[in-house]
């Protein structure tokens, strides 16, 4: 296959969920629909990383992931480790993620299936800014009047131990089996890189890295890899095409420096192969 050489912008795919947003400026334009997920793809060469916007006007289910070794076993499928990276949060909105004390696994079943699960988690007050590194195997949740960027890996491998009556299945023995029953561990504050970026996330499947640019950013993919820039706010030029908010582009291998020459300061995060 011959390589792309210059910047690439990823198509986004809208998903409407019950617990989704319909208000979802000033990333994309909002036309009434309920939008929970937009995904970003390249049909043509499938990036190995998922890359998604998140928006929430109701809490989403209480789950679980496994790890590859799991869900290679029991579904075929990789396992799922993700990072979650808030963009907007309402006053009071809130993240799960782990137990407030260590639970044994009768207890986690029978509190999924009273409810009281919600009351076990460790549930922490965001903000704009913040990063929270989620692996296989933490039992998490979203809160409502939130809205996030996840990276993750290829995979949509999720396990439901609670999810307010809503209609779907439940998946109590699995997420039993892989849960890991006791207090999250938060990531390590952000590490201020040599190239003026700030790493938020390193882990087998991804790095990831966030930077505010005023001026012209050369860039190039680290190593022999490829990187995806995501346009968190602000708008410019990469290359010679022009970007905005709510826009993901792929930077291949082999591509010449890209240079990003921005026309409002921009926030971004990179993510990549590490």
């Amino acid at each position: 296959m011959t390589e792309r050489r210059q910047p690439q912008r990823l198509k986004s795919r809208f998903l409407e969920k019950i617990w989704g947003a319909t208000e979802i400026g000033p990333w994309f334009p909002s036309d009434g629909r309920r939008i929970g997920e937009v995904w970003f793809e390249d049909p043509a060469d499938p990036l190995p990383i998922l890359l998604k916007f998140i928006f929430t006007s109701e809490k989403l289910s209480v789950q679980v992931h496994p790890d590859d070794s799991y869900a290679r076993a029991k579904d075929n499928l990789p396992g799922k480790t993700e990072m979650w990276y808030v963009l907007r949060a309402e006053p009071g909105a809130r993240l799960a993620a782990g137990f407030r004390q260590p639970i044994s696994r009768e207890q986690l079943v029978d509190a999924a299936l009273s409810g009281k699960i919600e009351q076990l988690l460790e549930w922490i007050p965001v903000k704009p800014g913040d990063a929270l590194f989620i692996p296989a195997g933490t039992v998490h949740a979203i809160g409502a009047g939130i809205v996030l960027c996840e990276i993750q890996q290829m995979s949509d491998t999720t396990y439901r131990l609670y999810d307010y009556g809503r209609p779907r299945p439940l998946h109590l023995e699995r997420s039993a089996d892989v849960a890991t029953l006791g207090p999250w561990r938060p990531p390590e504050r952000p590490v201020l890189r040599g190239d003026g970026w700030q790493r938020l996330v390193k882990c087998d499947y991804f790095a990831t890295d966030w930077r505010r640019v005023e001026s012209a950013l050369d860039c190039t993919p680290p190593g022999d890899g490829f990187q995806v820039l995501i346009v968190l706010g602000g708008e410019g030029q990469l290359g010679t095409q022009r970007y905005r908010p709510g826009e993901m582009w792929k930077i291949p291998r082999g591509t010449a420096a890209a240079r990003l020459i921005p026309a409002a300061p921009t926030e971004l995060l990179r993510t990549y192969l590490p």
